[in-house]
């Protein structure tokens, strides 16, 4: 027996590349290409770095007060977290306890198993369809618990709020939550349904359309019951988990309505007409309520278009794993990147005699 043997093994998340370069576009981690509100600066050019001695509000009640006044909510309605990777990493320890699987899809978001992993939950896999949509009846089978991004990552597939209201409705024993980090970019929040079920928690972030994944905010929004117990895991391990600057300029940027909604408009638009351009080029892809586009070319390798766009110094993602090996996604940047990646592809193209 040796000191190895009680160390836990698991198999990481594999996060997005961050190049050190300046002269790259990068579309692989799906960032906002704008800056966040003005009003974010302000409030960091208001801090006293002396307050900086003192340890944050644990319970984040101004950022948690500016997130309930914007979404209609209570205060007890409302989680922050360092990030939704956090937020969710505390649900799965909070809501998934059974000794039933929990479900999810064969294709999403890749934290999901590897916090299963982690916190040794079980885990069923459930595919999708042959249009990359989520099956809403699939999830009618014992579980301990339901989760799934909303649009889908990386396909970027919407479900209806019917669709998620029949996974909710169907599982009134099992907590469900529901992802939503991208639901900004043209989908419809299930957060009204946090009133008629107590099992359901809806998890958004600021990484996305708010400009700010270097801040690391998330939130979770459900009933009081559900929000005291996550509440009461994290104080069990760590209090003090959002930074004054980030409780500053998040509260700041919740409450910047005006560029929000813009920032969020001037990002469809550019994923739309990109989406256009690409598909008279003979791309595939699925329709994408995200800030991202998930493509593939018929006959031509994703590894092939990866390496070719990296070679261009342009970033996407790509992952070698069946069935989305042939499809690379791509993260909606301004109009000039966007023009820049579609010059690139149609010289490749060009090259290879596929125009």
């Amino acid at each position: 027996m040796s000191f190895r043997d009680n160390i836990r093994q698991v198999v990481p998340y594999v996060p997005g590349e961050q190049p050190k370069q300046a002269d790259v576009i990068k579309l692989n981690t799906n960032e906002n290409p704008y800056p966040p509100s003005p009003k974010v600066g302000e409030a960091l050019r208001a801090l006293d770095p002396a307050d900086f001695r003192k340890y944050p509000d644990p319970a984040a009640g101004g950022l948690v007060h500016a997130i309930a006044e914007r979404y209609g909510l209570r205060d007890s309605e409302v989680f922050v977290g360092v990030g939704s990777d956090d937020v969710l990493a505390m649900c799965f320890q909070t809501f998934f306890c059974s000794e039933k699987p929990v479900l999810f899809p064969d294709i999403t978001y890749s934290f999901y198993d590897v916090w299963a992993d982690l916190f040794r939950i079980p885990y069923e896999r459930i595919p999708l369809d042959g249009s990359f949509r989520i099956v809403p009846e699939d999830y009618e089978k014992p579980n301990g618990g339901v989760i799934f991004p909303n649009p889908n990552a990386p396909t970027g597939v919407l479900l209806s709020l019917e669709e998620v209201e029949r996974i909710v409705a169907s599982n009134p024993d099992s907590v469900v939550i529901v992802d939503e980090a991208y639901i900004d970019f043209g989908g419809e929040s299930a957060l009204p349904l946090i009133r008629r079920y107590q099992n359901l928690v809806v998890v958004q972030t600021f990484s996305k359309s708010r400009s700010m994944a270097g801040v690391r905010i998330g939130f979770a929004m459900a009933d009081e019951e559900l929000i005291r117990a996550l509440e009461n895991v994290k104080y069990s391990f760590n209090s003090y988990t959002i930074s004054r600057p980030a409780l500053a300029v998040g509260t700041a940027s919740i409450k910047d309505e005006a560029y929000f909604r813009d920032c969020c408009r001037r990002i469809c638009a550019t994923r739309d007409e990109t989406a256009r351009a690409m598909r008279a080029m003979g791309f595939s892809m699925t329709d994408s309520a995200s800030n991202f586009l998930f493509v593939s070319y018929p006959g031509i390798p994703g590894g092939d278009l990866f390496a070719y766009l990296r070679s261009k110094r342009i970033y996407v993602r790509w992952w070698d794993k069946p069935v989305i090996r042939d499809y690379l996604r791509i993260t909606v940047g301004t109009d000039d990147e966007m023009k820049t990646l579609l010059a690139a592809l149609g010289e490749y193209l060009k090259n290879r005699g596929a125009v």
